[in-house]
Order: structure tokens, then sequence, then C-alpha cells
């Protein structure tokens, strides 16, 4: 591969700038700037020189081997005075050195992939990270990172080459030593793998929200005081307030942190029959956002309650708690009365759902998995036919692994031989 180097640091003025390069030429760059290479993993303090011998800064130089590196290639890193001017003057003078290219977008992680250092869960897991905005996301990605994921992957991967394994057995050695009936392990197996499969499916919608952000609609009659309770909310005038009904006529989205989750707090417009057509779109897009809110919360007058279906988890509370003469179950965005419990509650419902996200966190994962389930709800409905139907049993079996497979892109039909011989002594 070429060896390629970039600033891995945001661009700008900024204490420290960290230059990366990686590939089998790394260390020759360093020395043709350093004049020497540190020793691996010791950090250590050189003055980087350019073709003429001219300074072009003092810098902390790090190099990695290849087998401990993040790309699996020899990397360097020059941790520069955080100048715009410095890190121009070494991007340059790399960029002279023969054999080295600016890295294209992604290709440190991509190499990282290519070099098994990385599987492709983990590549998402590193993109979630360096996106997270909230704790949640934070511990989120990071346990996708850290392999969680391609862990369980590999513990159904076993299982189900094992089951496979099995019934290959039976199809290729039946003269061997070999178990007579094989169904009860495979079907138990396989039964192990589908109810994983389900759990971590059933926590995929959870889990992505988690990583996109919790969507909570404010809903009300006109002039109920929702753009009023937004900005309390936001903290800020995020939208126009007015004594006016029908002020708001788009949807209004503000951004937040509430207790580690991200959420997204939605403004609609007043629900109300109008023939006023502008504010008739902001009504019908307000009903649309509201049902698929994650979260709904309705201000209501005088019990009078929005001709939206709530679901169950659904906060009702009475409007404009500062005009009420019994201000319990009611909140207002002017006097902040009622808004600590508010936020208590939406932090409670939405935590409490969170606590159900599994490790997959993208629609691809749910789609890999479910593709699984249904090859081996397939298997199993064709293991009471015993040997005759073997061979296709075997064959959905494999497509399995092959769905599977693609959570971390990875898939190899001789590990099924392996296990062959492996158990059964086949090969003496």
């Amino acid at each position: 591969m070429d060896t390629i180097y970039a600033l891995s640091t945001a661009q700008g003025k900024a204490g420290v700038a960290i230059v990366r390069v990686s590939g089998p030429q790394a260390f020759d760059a360093c020395m043709a700037l350093c004049g020497d290479v540190p020793e691996p993993r010791k950090a250590a303090l050189r003055i980087l020189k350019d073709a003429d011998g001219m300074r072009l800064d003092e810098a902390l130089v790090l190099t990695f081997s290849d087998k401990h590196s993040f790309t699996g290639e020899p990397i360097v890193e020059l941790h520069l005075h955080g100048s715009v001017a410095v890190v121009s003057a070494v991007l340059s003078y790399l960029s002279r050195i023969p054999n080295l290219r600016a890295a294209e977008p992604g290709e440190f992680t991509r190499r990282a992939l290519e070099n098994g250092r990385l599987d492709l869960a983990q590549v998402e897991g590193l993109a979630d990270l360096i996106d997270a905005e909230t704790e949640a996301q934070r511990r989120q990605a990071f346990r996708v990172l850290s392999g969680d994921l391609g862990r369980k992957c590999e513990d159904w991967r076993q299982k189900l080459i094992r089951a496979a394994a099995l019934l290959e057995a039976t199809i290729d050695f039946a003269d061997e030593e070999v178990p007579v009936d094989v169904s009860p392990e495979v079907t138990s197996l396989v039964n192990s793998v589908v109810a994983s499969l389900k759990t971590e499916i059933s926590g995929v919608g959870t889990a992505e929200r988690i990583r996109t952000g919790f969507e909570v609609a404010i809903v009300g009659a006109p002039n109920v005081g929702k753009s009023t309770l937004l900005n309390a909310l936001a903290g800020r005038d995020a939208a126009i307030t007015s004594e006016y009904a029908g002020t708001t006529r788009d949807v209004i989205e503000v951004r937040m942190d509430l207790g580690g989750l991200p959420v997204t707090l939605l403004d609609t417009a007043g629900l109300r029959e109008t023939e006023d057509v502008v504010e008739s779109i902001g009504i019908e897009r307000a009903r649309s956002r509201a049902q698929m809110a994650d979260l709904r919360v309705f201000l209501t007058i005088d019990d009078v309650r929005p001709d939206i279906d709530p679901e169950p988890e659904d906060i009702f509370l009475k409007a404009k708690a500062d005009l009420l003469d019994d201000p319990a179950g009611a909140v207002s965005g002017k006097t902040g009365a009622g808004l600590t419990a508010l936020v208590e509650q939406i932090t409670k419902v939405l935590k409490d759902r969170a606590a159900s996200a599994g490790l997959a966190t993208r629609a691809r994962h749910k789609q890999s998995m479910e593709r699984g389930v249904e090859s081996l709800q397939s298997a199993l409905s064709l293991m009471p036919q015993g040997e005759e139907t073997a061979d296709i049993t075997a064959e959905e079996l494999r497509t399995a692994i092959r769905a599977l497979d693609s959570l971390v892109g990875r898939v190899d039909i001789e590990n099924v031989l392996d296990e062959i011989f492996a158990s059964f002594c086949l090969g003496k």
C-alpha cells in the first residue's frame, strides 16, 4: 500500500496538532524529518527539519510498529505546535517525499479494517464515538468499538458452524464414527442462536434512537404556551411567541441533552380547524411529526385533548400553570412552574426505554440479523425430515452464517470442515 499522511486533529489554531503518517515508508519519512526513528511507543522530542535543513518545528514524535498500531501498519505521529503555519509547512514537506500521498477521508480506518485491526461493526462504532454528543451515545459507541457486537457475532457463528458441521458429517461421512442422530444438538444450537438474535433485534430501534436522538413533540391547541414551554426548556428564544393563535406555522426543533440522552424537542403548530392555507400545512406537519415522535407532551386547557391518539407513556399536563388556582399537574413556560418535574418525567421515560437497547445500532445490523433468523427458522422447519433434507438444512445454516458475517465482514466456509475434522477425527 501507499504511505499516507494527514492532519488527525481539527483544522485551525490549537495548542497541539497531530499529523499521522501510516504505511510501509512511514519510518523513512520519520527519518527524513527527524534524522532518526524513536523507539516504538516511546515518545521522543525531536527537531523537525526539511530537506534544506531548515527547522520546521520542535515536536513530540511517537512511532508504532505494524503489530501495535491502529492501522496495522507502521505509524508515525508528529505532535506539533498547533500553528496553522507549522502544520502547513510539515504537510508541505511530507508531500514532497517520494511515495507519500495525502490520505483520503476515512482511509486510516479503512486500512485498520483491511488489516484486521477492526471489524466492520467496530468501524461504525468508531464513527459513532467521534459523533457522540451525549454520555449515552459515548457509552453505546464505545461498547461497539470495543468489539462487544463482534464477540457476540463470533459466539453465534461458532454455534452455527458446529451445527452445520454435524449435518455435514452425516451427509459426507456416514460410514465414520459420528453420532447417529445429530438433530437434538443441532436443534438446540440453532434455537439458542435464534433466541439471542431476536433479543438483539428487539433492541435495535432503541439503540438507533440513542445514536440519532429521541424526538419529543409538544402538542396542543393554539396559544396554550407550547412555544413558550419550548423556549423555557431550551433556555433560549428558539420559537417566536405571541398572544395571537397560530403563530407557529412549522415544526421547530431544539436539540438537548437530557440525562445523557440526545433529545430533540419539537414545537408544533397548534391543532385546530383553519381556513388559512399556510397554517393548515403547518397543522398537518404537526400531526405527522407528533405521531412519529418517540414521546408526546400534551398541553391541555379545560381538559380538552387534541384529536391525536396518545401512546401509553405520553405525558398530559395542564397548560399555563401561572394562571390556575391549583397548579397541580400543570406547567408554565412563563414562570417555570412544573418545568423541573416535566424534565424529570421525560428523562425517566426515555431512560427506561434506553435500558432495552442492544449492541446492534443500525438498520444494516437489523437486516442482517433478520436474514439470519429467516434462514435459521427455515432450517428448523426442515429438521424433522431428517437425513432426507440434511443438505438443504446445512445450506440454510450456511446462509445464516453469511448473513451474520456481514455484520463484521467475514465469511469462511473452510471453518465448517475444520470443525468436522477437529470433532470427529475424520482425517486419520
